[in-house]
C-alpha cells in the first residue's frame, strides 16, 4: 500500500524532476490576504504572483499546502464526522505556472503522474471542461485519449474559476475518479452527479483571462496554471478505499483515540472518533503556525474546533482530557514532513490539555442545562434562540456546538432567537458604559468595537501582514477617505502593529497599498483594550475605508522592544531573588531605546546589588532558554505563580509567559500581552544605567539591552580611556591615579583652607591683636575676608579662651555676603545673651534674625560692606547690656 506520505513525497518529486521549485507550505495564517481567516486552497501563498505584484526566482513551482476551512464562507465545520470527504484540516497538492508552460504541459503533466507514474487505469478517470473550452476538450482528447463521453462540458461556474470580481479567471478542468458501480452516483453533469461514485481528485485552473465587476474585459498577457489536488482524496484512491477516514493516516490517529478510550469506531461512535481525529489534525497545526484558543478572530474557531472534539471525547466516555494524548500519534505521522509539529509539540499538548480541562466543567454544566431544556422537545422540535445563547453567554458554549448536540437528537436552533438575544446583550452593555462615567471621546471606538468587533493582533507570530480599513478617524469624526500630507488614525480588520499597553510603546512602521499610498505609521494605541488605531502621516496617495493595505511593523524597531520588554521580566525576577518577596512592579516603560522598571523596595541598592541583579539576568541570556507562551484563565495563571503586571487590564484570557530555568522550576512566570524575543539569547546583553528613588518606598531602574547597552559600554570605556590619556596611565591604572589625584587634592585644599584662616585671622593695622573695654567687659572683635563661615564657631571658641573673660565677635566676608558669630564666655552668659548681639549685627548687614545660645550665636546678612558696622553694632549692644 502506498502511505500518504509517500504520496505526497512522490508528486513533489515528480513535479521537481519537471523543472519545478519545491517550495514549503505556507503557514495557515494568510500573510497576503487579510480577506481570508486561513490559507484555505494551495494557490493562496502564490496569489501575489498571479497578479503580478510580486516576483520571484523561479516561474514554475509545486507545493504540498496546508490548507483549513472552519470559519468565513468557507466553513465545512459542521459537516466533519458526517461524510466521508469533508474536513476542517486538508492539504493541497499542487502545481504552478506564473506564465511559463499552459494547458497542454498541464494536462500531459497531469495524466503522466496519474497513470503513469502512479499506474491509475485510465478507464477510471473521466475529466470535465468549461463549455466553451474547445481548446482543453481537443488537447484532453490527444494527449489522454480520452473518448468524448468522459470529456465533459460543464457550463456552470463549476468550471470557471475567479480570484475575486477583478483580477484573473479561467476555465477549469477538472479530474474525476469512479470509485465503481457498486457505489451510487453518477458522473458530473448528470442527474445523479451527487452520488459518492465519481469523486474529484484534482482540478486544473488556466487563468486565461482579467476580469473587472466579474466581466471578462481582455486577455491575460501571460497566462498562468494553479492546479490543486486533495491529498486526501488521493490517498484514498491510492490506497483502495472510498472513505477518507479510511486512509492510513486517520486509520492511525482514529486507532490511537480507540486505545484511549478503549471504543470502537463504529455505528454511532464512528462520528465521534472521526470528529477527534479531524480536529486533532487542524487543532495541532493551528497552534503550531502561531494560533492560540481565544475569544475573538481566528483564536475563536480554534477554540470551537477545539471543543467540538472535546464533546465528542466526552461522548466517548472519556473520563480525563484526551486530546492533548493523542498529540504523539499525529507527530509520528506527519512530523517528517512538517518539522514545525514537532518543534511545537510541548506547546500543542499544553494547549489541549489546559483548553479541555477547562472545557469539561463547561461542557457539564452547559450539556446539565441543555439537557433540562430539550427534554420536553419532542423528534423535530426546536430548542428556543434565548437558552441557545445562555448556553453561549453562560457557559461558553459556541452556537455550533449547542447545534452538533442536538443533530443526534433530530433537534434543531431557533438561530433568529439567539441573535436577537445576542443583539439585546450588546444594547444593554452600550447603556451600562455610558453610565460607566468613561470619557465622551471613547464613544467612536465604542461604536467601531461594536460593529467590526475587536482587532485582531497578528504581530506574535510577524511583522507583516494585509489589513483592510474598516474606518478613518480624522479630528475625531469618521471620514471615508484621506490624501497626501493628512495624518488620521486607521482601524483594520487585523494588523501586526502592537497597541500601547502595559508599559510597552505602540510599534511604528509603514502603509502601503496598489493604490500608490505610502503612509508613515508613528505610533499605535489601544483604544477600550481591543482596538488597534494605527496614527499615520500619508505621505503619498490616498488611502480609503475597504481597503486593502500591506503593513510593515518596523522590524528593528520592535526588536528592540521585545528585548527590553523581555528583560524587564528577568529584572523583576532577578530583583524578587535578590532583595526579597516584597519587591512588585509599580510602574514600567518598555520602548525600542530603553527600559525602566519602578519597584517597592524601602531603601537604596547598593552597588553590589546592581552587580548581582544584572549578574543573574546576563546568566539567563547566555542560557538561552526558549519563551514559552500559554493562554489561560487570569485565575488559572495566578493559581499557577504568574505574575500580574502593574497597569495590565486582563479580560477573560491572558497570556502567561514563562522565561528561565532556575533549578527545575521556571525562572519567571508573568502575565502579560507584550510582544517578546523567542529564545532569552536574543536579549544578548542587559545593563543597569541608573538606580533612582521615585517616591517614599518606590525605587526605579533604568536598563538598556543589546545593541543599545553595547554602545553605552563603549561610550563608557572612550571616556575612561580619554581619562587615563589625560593622566598619561593606561586605563586599568585610571582609577588609582585619580584616587591619589583625589586625595592629593584634599590635602592641597585643607592646607589652602589653614592658610586662609591664618592670614585672615592675622588682622590689619586697623584691627587690634588684644582685647579692648567696652563698659568694662573685655571684647575681641574682627571683620575678616575670606574666612569659610563654618570655621567661625571654632575661632570664636579660640577667642574665649584667650579672653578667659569677656566677649568675641567675628564677621567673615564671602561674596559680598556676610557671616556673623558671637561667644560670651560662661561667666557672663547670665548678664549677656550672644543671641542678642548677633540679632543686632545681622540688622546691621540687612538680614533679619540669628539665633542660637547665649554663650554662642550666629547669623548671616546679604550687605557685605556694612561688616565694619555690623561689628559697631555689637559693641553698642554690649554698651547697652553692660550700663
Amino acid at each position: 500500500m502506498t502511505s500518504t506520505n509517500d504520496i505526497r513525497r512522490s508528486f513533489l518529486d515528480y513535479f521537481e524532476r519537471n523543472g519545478h521549485s519545491r517550495q514549503p507550505s505556507a503557514p495557515l495564517v494568510p500573510q497576503n490576504d487579510p480577506t481570508l481567516m486561513f490559507v484555505n486552497a494551495g494557490m493562496v501563498p502564490f496569489k501575489n504572483v498571479f497578479t503580478g505584484l510580486e516576483t520571484r526566482p523561479y516561474s514554475t513551482a509545486t507545493s504540498s499546502q496546508k490548507c483549513v476551512r472552519a470559519g468565513g464562507k468557507h466553513n465545512d465545520l459542521d459537516n466533519v464526522g458526517y461524510t466521508a470527504r469533508h474536513h476542517t484540516f486538508f492539504e493541497m497538492l499542487g502545481n504552478f505556472s506564473f506564465g511559463d508552460y499552459f494547458k497542454e504541459r498541464a494536462i500531459t503533466l497531469a495524466w503522466g503522474l496519474l497513470t503513469k507514474e502512479w499506474g491509475l487505469s485510465p478507464d477510471r478517470l473521466t475529466v470535465t471542461v468549461y463549455h466553451t473550452d474547445d481548446e482543453a476538450f481537443d488537447l484532453w482528447k490527444r494527449i489522454a485519449g480520452l473518448p468524448d463521453e468522459r470529456i465533459i462540458r460543464i457550463a456552470t461556474k463549476d468550471n470557471f474559476w475567479a480570484m475575486g470580481p477583478d483580477g484573473p479567471s479561467g476555465p477549469c478542468s477538472e479530474i474525476f475518479f469512479d470509485h465503481g458501480d457498486h457505489i451510487p452516483g453518477g458522473p458530473p453533469g448528470s442527474p445523479d452527479e451527487d452520488g459518492d461514485r465519481f469523486v474529484e481528485i484534482w482540478n486544473l485552473v488556466f487563468m486565461q483571462h482579467l476580469q473587472e465587476n466579474e466581466q471578462i474585459v481582455s486577455d491575460l498577457p501571460r497566462p498562468s496554471i494553479d492546479t490543486g489536488m486533495g491529498l486526501e482524496r488521493i490517498a484514498a484512491v491510492m490506497q483502495g478505499v472510498h472513505d477518507n477516514y479510511d486512509t492510513d493516516t486517520f486509520r492511525a490517529l482514529i486507532h490511537a483515540s480507540e486505545e484511549l478510550t478503549r471504543t470502537r469506531a463504529e455505528g454511532e461512535q464512528q462520528a465521534s472518533h472521526r470528529v477527534i481525529a479531524d480536529h486533532l489534525r487542524a487543532a495541532g497545526f493551528l497552534v503550531a503556525d502561531g494560533v492560540l484558543p481565544a475569544n475573538e478572530g481566528r483564536g475563536y474557531v480554534l477554540r470551537r474546533i477545539m471543543r467540538r472534539a472535546m464533546r465528542h471525547a466526552h461522548l466517548l466516555g472519556a473520563a480525563e482530557p484526551l486530546m492533548h494524548r493523542l498529540v504523539p500519534a499525529l507527530v509520528a505521522e506527519m512530523g517528517a514532513a512538517y518539522p514545525e509539529l514537532v518543534r511545537a509539540q510541548p506547546l500543542i499538548e499544553a494547549t489541549l490539555r489546559q483548553e479541555e480541562t477547562r472545557f469539561r466543567q463547561t461542557l457539564s454544566n452547559g450539556l446539565k442545562l441543555l439537557d433540562e431544556a430539550t427534554a420536553s422537545l419532542a423528534q423535530g422540535g426546536t430548542l428556543p434562540g434565548e437558552t441557545a445563547f445562555r448556553l453561549y453567554d453562560t457557559f461558553g458554549f459556541p452556537y455550533d456546538l449547542t447545534e452538533d448536540a442536538l443533530r443526534s437528537q433530530g433537534l434543531s436552533v431557533d438561530r433568529g432567537g439567539f441573535d436577537s438575544a445576542m443583539a439585546e446583550q450588546k444594547a444593554r452593555a452600550r447603556a451600562a458604559w455610558k453610565g460607566s462615567g468613561e470619557k465622551v471621546s471613547d464613544e467612536l471606538w465604542f461604536d467601531l468595537a461594536e460593529e467590526h468587533g475587536a482587532t485582531e493582533f497578528t504581530g506574535y507570530a510577524g511583522h507583516e501582514g494585509e489589513g483592510v480599513v474598516l474606518a478613518i478617524i480624522k479630528d475625531g469624526q469618521r471620514v471615508e477617505q484621506v490624501g497626501e500630507g493628512e495624518t488620521v488614525q486607521l482601524l483594520l480588520n487585523q494588523t501586526p502593529f502592537y497597541g500601547e499597553s502595559g508599559g510597552q510603546v505602540g510599534d511604528a512602521g509603514k502603509l502601503s497599498s496598489l493604490n500608490g499610498l505610502q503612509a508613515d505609521v508613528t505610533d499605535t494605541s489601544k483604544p477600550l483594550g481591543r482596538l488597534h488605531a494605527l496614527t499615520a502621516t500619508i505621505r503619498a496617495g490616498s488611502v480609503k475605508v475597504g481597503e486593502s493595505l500591506h503593513q510593515s511593523v518596523d522590524e528593528e524597531r520592535r526588536r528592540a522592544v521585545r528585548a527590553n520588554h523581555s528583560a524587564t521580566h528577568l529584572l523583576h525576577a532577578a530583583l524578587r531573588h535578590r532583595l526579597g518577596t516584597h519587591v512588585s512592579q509599580k510602574g514600567s516603560l518598555v520602548a525600542p531605546d530603553r527600559l525602566r522598571f519602578d519597584f517597592s523596595h524601602p531603601s537604596a541598592l547598593t552597588a553590589d546589588d546592581i552587580a548581582a541583579i544584572e549578574a543573574e539576568v546576563n546568566a539567563h541570556i547566555r542560557h538561552n532558554q526558549p519563551v514559552a507562551t500559554r493562554l489561560m484563565t487570569p485565575d488559572e495563571a495566578i493559581a499557577e505563580g504568574a505574575m500580574a503586571l502593574f497597569g495590565e487590564k486582563y479580560g477573560d484570557e491572558v497570556r502567561v509567559l514563562s522565561m528561565g530555568l532556575d533549578g527545575d522550576s521556571t525562572y519567571s512566570v508573568e502575565l502579560c500581552g507584550g510582544t517578546h524575543v523567542s529564545a532569552l539569547g536574543d536579549i544578548a546583553l542587559f545593563k543597569i544605567v541608573s538606580e533612582s528613588a521615585v517616591s517614599s518606598g518606590v525605587r526605579r531602574i533604568e536598563a538598556l539591552t543589546g545593541e543599545a547597552a553595547r554602545q553605552w559600554l563603549i561610550g563608557r570605556d572612550a571616556r575612561l580611556r580619554d581619562i587615563a590619556a589625560s593622566l598619561k596611565a593606561a586605563p586599568d591604572e585610571a582609577p588609582a591615579r585619580v584616587a591619589a589625584l583625589v586625595e592629593q587634592t584634599r590635602k592641597l585644599e585643607r592646607e589652602l583652607a589653614e592658610a586662609r584662616k591664618q592670614l585672615a585671622m592675622g588682622g590689619g593695622a586697623a584691627q587690634s591683636s588684644g582685647p579692648e573695654e567696652v563698659a568694662g567687659v573685655p571684647f575681641i572683635g574682627r571683620v575678616v575676608e575670606g574666612l569659610d563661615p563654618k570655621a567661625l564657631r571654632p575661632e570664636i571658641d579660640t577667642l574665649k579662651k584667650q579672653l578667659g573673660r569677656g566677649v568675641a565677635a567675628l564677621i567673615a566676608v564671602n561674596d559680598g555676603r556676610a557671616s556673623v558669630a558671637a561667644g560670651v564666655t560662661d561667666d557672663l552668659a547670665g548678664q549677656l545673651s550672644a543671641v542678642d548681639l548677633v540679632k543686632a549685627a545681622v540688622a546691621a548687614l540687612g538680614g533679619q534674625g540669628g539665633g542660637g545660645r547665649p554663650d554662642m550665636a550666629q547669623g548671616g546678612g546679604p550687605d557685605g560692606t556694612k561688616a565694619t558696622e555690623a561689628l559697631a553694632a555689637i559693641r553698642d549692644a554690649l554698651a547697652k547690656v553692660s550700663a
